[in-house]
C-alpha cells in the first residue's frame, strides 16, 4: 500500500520550501523504499530550489541521505530490508560503453526510480537527484542503495555527494599520490574533503586557499599543511612559494569559477594535473592561451561525483571513518528537523556551515 509521509518541497522557483504530505508508492521492479534517517542541506538543493538545475518543479528536495531500507521490489538482490544504506545519484547500468570498458564510475545511463512519489492531490514530484531524501521515506532505485557498517547515519550520509565528490576529486581524479604537493582552492564542503583526501593518499604538503580565515582553519583541522588566504595574496604566488618555486602537483579548483581556474591552471607544476570539481554555470567563460595549455603539459580533468564508483567507494571510506583516518563528523556542522530547512540554506549562503543535517 502506498504510504503518506512528511517532506519537504520547493514548490516554485525561489519560493520558501514547504513541508508537506508525500506519498510514496510500493517498490516496483528493480527500486526500493528507504525510511531514511539523516539527510544533509547541499548546494545543489539550492540550485533546484532556484530554478538552477531545471524548471520541473515541483521538487522533493534533498539527497545526501543515509537510512534503512524497509521493501524492495521484484528482482532487488543487491539489498534487502534491514540493511543500512547510503543512497547515491549515479546507479551504474552495468551495460553502457563505460560500463563495458570497465569504467563504470563514468555510466553514461545511470537510472533512478521509474515511479513517481506525489502530493497527495497526485501532484507528480521531481526528486533531487533522483532521490528526494528531505522526506521519512523515499523511493530510489535499488542501485542508488549501497550497503556499508552501520555508523553514526549523520557522518555516513554525507558521502552521498560532496563529501565523495571532494574526497574523490584528489583520490580518483586527481591520481594524488605519496610524497605530492596539493593545493585546493576553495574550503567549503566540497574543498575540505578534497583536502582530506589528499593527506588520506600520502600527499606531505597540502595547501589550502580560500577568503575567509575561519574556512582556512577549518581546513587545517582535515589535514592541510598550510593555508593561503587569496583575498591577501595572489595565491598562484603563495602556492608556488611554498612548492621550491615550482608549482603544485596537483590543483583542485573547489570553485568552479574562471578566475580560481586561471589561478589553478597556473599554480601547478609542469606536468601537473588541474581537478576542477566545483561546477560552474552555464554562463561562465575562460580564455585560455593555448601555446600555455600546450607548453605546461600534465592534465586538465573535470571530476563527475569525485569519479566514484559507491559500491567501491562507500564501504572504503566508512571503513577508514571507523579507523579514525577520516573525520566525517567534523562535516557535520549541525543537526536540525526537517521543519528547519529554510534557516539552513539561509546559514548556507553566509557560508557559517559545512554541512546542516537533516535527523528524521
Amino acid at each position: 500500500m502506498p504510504q503518506t509521509v512528511k517532506g519537504v518541497i520547493s514548490r516554485t522557483k525561489g519560493a520558501d520550501v514547504e513541508l508537506v504530505d508525500v506519498v510514496v508508492p510500493d517498490p516496483g521492479p528493480g527500486e526500493a523504499v528507504v525510511t531514511v534517517q539523516t539527510c544533509g542541506v547541499c548546494h545543489t538543493d539550492l540550485h533546484y530550489k532556484e530554478g538552477e538545475i531545471n524548471d520541473d518543479f515541483p521538487f522533493l528536495l534533498g539527497h545526501e541521505a543515509a537510512g534503512v531500507v524497509e521493501s524492495v521490489g521484484a528482482g532487488v538482490t543487491g539489498v534487502a530490508p534491514g540493511d543500512f544504506v547510503i543512497l547515491n545519484w549515479r546507479a551504474v547500468c552495468g551495460q553502457c560503453r563505460a560500463c563495458r570498458k570497465g569504467q563504470p564510475w563514468y555510466c553514461f545511463a545511470t537510472h533512478n526510480a521509474t515511479q513517481r512519489m506525489t502530493l497527495i492531490d497526485d501532484t507528480e514530484l521531481t526528486p533531487a537527484l533522483g532521490i528526494g531524501a528531505f522526506a521519512e521515506k523515499t523511493l530510489v532505485a535499488a542501485g542508488q542503495c549501497t550497503k556499508v557498517h552501520e555508523v553514526d547515519p549523520a557522518a555516513a550520509g554525507l558521502l552521498g555527494c560532496g563529501i565523495m565528490a571532494g574526497f574523490g576529486a584528489a583520490v580518483n581524479t586527481g591520481e594524488v599520490r605519496r610524497g605530492e604537493s596539493v593545493a585546493v582552492i576553495g574550503c567549503g564542503g566540497v574543498g575540505c574533503a578534497a583536502v582530506a583526501g589528499a593527506a588520506v593518499a600520502g600527499a606531505t604538503t597540502v595547501i589550502a586557499v580560500d577568503v575567509d580565515e575561519g574556512k582556512l582553519e577549518g581546513a587545517r583541522r582535515f589535514g592541510a599543511t598550510h593555508t593561503v588566504n587569496s583575498g591577501r595574496v595572489d595565491p598562484v604566488e603563495a602556492i608556488r612559494e611554498l612548492t621550491g618555486g615550482f608549482g603544485a602537483d596537483v590543483v583542485i579548483d573547489a570553485v568552479g569559477r574562471p578566475e580560481t581556474y586561471r589561478q589553478a591552471f597556473y599554480a601547478r607544476d609542469l606536468a601537473g594535473r588541474v581537478v576542477l570539481v566545483g561546477v560552474p554555470t552555464p554562463d561562465k567563460q575562460l580564455t585560455l592561451p593555448l601555446i600555455d595549455i600546450f607548453s605546461r603539459g600534465g592534465a586538465l580533468k573535470s571530476s563527475w561525483y569525485g569519479d566514484c564508483l559507491p559500491s567501491r567507494d562507500f564501504p572504503m571510506l566508512v571503513d577508514l571513518y571507523q579507523q579514525g583516518r577520516f573525520d566525517l563528523d567534523a562535516f557535520v556542522s549541525e543537526r536540525i528537523g526537517l521543519g528547519d530547512i529554510e534557516q539552513a540554506f539561509a546559514r548556507m549562503r553566509r557560508g557559517e556551515v559545512l554541512r546542516s543535517v537533516v535527523e528524521l
